[in-house]
């Protein structure tokens, strides 16, 4: 069962280890707005803004070639460097690309690594507390896009998605449900139903 909670709402009797919450001797509450599966006892923003770790795959579109370095727009308060000897093959101004953060400097910079052009397709942003549940749970919701449209879906945790080939939109519909219905249970079946419908179409 789901659950939209407050900000000091009491989740549990129990100290939980759940992101985007604090425990003391009588529960865990949460820190945020958000929805609160009982069963899986996850905790889904509603909304905020996307917070970059080391490790993070994103998706930015490159702004400038200064030689040494590469700048990235990451759709956020943000900025992207790509060192040049962290770069695999050329990149220019307006490519997109998939890359990976290897470590964040002060001030809010993003230093990127194996950085992938991403040929032609189409770049869609979603809200970043949504990705989650559009990649689903072992990449479950993801894999049942792609299989329901044959189009290529690439995912950056800061709120951007790539798509490809296939039946870009079809894909790009059951990814706005996702993002408009991401607090509701028993999303995936209905996301199942959109693609079967649309593809008898």
């Amino acid at each position: 069962m789901q659950r939209i909670v407050v900000p000091g709402e009491k989740l549990s009797e129990k100290q939980l280890r759940i992101e985007n919450t604090i425990t003391d001797a009588n529960g865990t509450y949460s820190c945020i707005l958000g929805s609160f599966d009982e069963q899986t006892l996850s905790l889904i923003p509603l909304e905020g803004l996307w917070q970059p770790r080391n490790g993070d795959t994103i998706i930015g579109i490159v702004e400038e070639d200064r030689g040494t370095t590469v700048t990235v727009n990451l759709n956020a308060p943000y900025k992207g460097l790509i060192i040049s000897k962290f770069l695999e093959s050329e990149i220019k101004a307006g490519d997109i690309i998939v890359s990976t953060i290897k470590e964040l400097e002060k001030g809010g910079t993003a230093i990127l690594i194996r950085p992938k052009v991403l040929g032609a397709g189409k770049l869609m942003s979603v809200t970043p507390s949504k990705i989650p549940r559009i990649i689903g749970k072992a990449n479950t919701m993801v894999k049942q896009i792609t299989d329901g449209t044959g189009t290529s879906v690439v995912i950056g945790l800061n709120g951007l998605v790539w798509l490809s080939g296939g039946d870009v939109d079809l894909a790009t519909a059951a990814i706005l449900k996702i993002e408009e219905e991401a607090h509701t249970s028993g999303l995936t079946e209905r996301v199942k139903e959109l693609l079967d419908n649309k593809k008898m179409v």
